[in-house]
């Protein structure tokens, strides 16, 4: 591979910002700065807010990554107004996927996305995907995140149609621990969790992705309000637009689980073969219809179960990331040592991608 800077790759090409809207928190030496959170293209750091208002110059320190310090070696996911590249540090060979999203955003969003960045900076989970470094260039945010070989979940469906119920207990079980961490530790919610945004390696590991900066700027873009697959996984409270909290994302968790065990998406639209035809549609039919379940006659009684206390219409009577951590279906199939590497590299052959939104 051809060795050289990264950074003349980096360049997306942008449309026309929102003068009045970047004006707000871009600097014209190309910092993106809010309260204490600095953001330029060397990285991401946290300032005194005594400082002065010119954003003071900020070097590097030898064990600070830098975009210089990677090659690219190809594109390998692409959506919601942002690219994902597989990228090798040029001294370690060591893989990362650099996410880079568009900055073109409004006050809200933006005061998210500094609170997001903070949270990716010292997020500290095995079931998280780790960003290592976050960085603001010529209106583009780069992350560099841990590369995930065996790629997404909805990725590995493709290939294997339908997962078994072992297997589905032990990802369950790190997809749990994922999102305790994000509910508990963290305080924030996914909001987007579904089988593209849970990824996977050859070790075995299951790791949530996608619930910083790149969800927020998706819910932004008016990509959400045209492309019906954003709100497949939502809760019902969430898709009427109601109030929501951690338990919405326990119901998405509920809706991946079951299409991974029967092959389909619980929601099928009416006219079978084809897609929902608006998003109204596909509301009525959350709202109004009784909440999906795992046929009896074809699971366990206790994946029936977990599945049936994941997918509780009112939040109020669905289940904590916590209480279904000690769910027997978590912990039935324990004794089997159930391999989870090995059937992701030989069930469905690593598929080398990292998919964005």
């Amino acid at each position: 591979m051809k060795k050289g800077s990264l950074a003349p790759n980096l360049k997306l090409s942008l449309p026309s910002p929102d003068e009045t809207s970047l004006a707000k928190f871009l600097t014209e030496s190309g910092t993106f700065m809010d309260g204490d959170l600095l953001v330029n293209r060397d990285g991401v750091r946290i300032v005194s807010q005594s400082q002065s208002d010119t954003p003071p110059l900020i070097q590097p320190s030898d064990n600070q990554l830098s975009l210089a310090d990677f090659d690219a070696v190809k594109v390998v996911g692409k959506g919601n107004g942002g690219i994902v590249r597989l990228v090798q540090h040029k001294w370690t060979g060591q893989f990362f996927a650099l996410k880079m999203i568009q900055m073109n955003v409004d006050e809200p969003a933006r005061r998210q996305i500094t609170k997001e960045l903070k949270i990716n900076q010292s997020s500290q989970c095995s079931n998280v995907v780790v960003c290592y470094q976050s960085f603001y260039d010529n209106g583009v945010i780069s992350i560099i995140l841990e590369y995930m070989d065996g790629g997404s979940l909805a990725d590995f469906l493709k290939t294997v149609r339908s997962v078994p119920e072992p297997y589905l207990a032990a990802i369950s079980k790190q997809v749990l621990k994922g999102l305790w961490y994000l509910h508990h530790e963290k305080h924030i919610i996914h909001r987007d969790l579904k089988p593209s945004n849970l990824l996977i390696n050859h070790r075995g590991e299951v790791k949530i992705t996608d619930f910083g900066v790149s969800a927020i700027l998706a819910s932004t873009s008016g990509l959400a309000n045209t492309q019906i697959g954003t709100y497949n996984y939502m809760s019902p409270e969430r898709i009427i637009g109601g109030s929501y909290g951690y338990k919405s994302d326990i119901w998405s968790l509920g809706l991946v689980l079951l299409e991974c065990a029967t092959g389909q998406f619980p929601y099928s639209p009416p006219q079978q073969g084809e897609g929902w035809v608006s998003v109204y549609e596909l509301m009525e039919t959350v709202v109004g219809q009784p909440p999906p379940h795992a046929p009896s006659d074809k699971f366990s009684p206790q994946f029936c179960s977990f599945i049936e206390a994941c997918v509780q219409k009112d939040p109020k009577d669905r289940a904590s990331a916590n209480e279904l951590m000690s769910h027997p279906f978590i912990s039935m199939y324990d004794g089997m040592a159930v391999d989870l590497a090995s059937y992701f590299t030989e069930a469905g052959s690593p598929l080398a991608t990292l998919l964005l939104g």
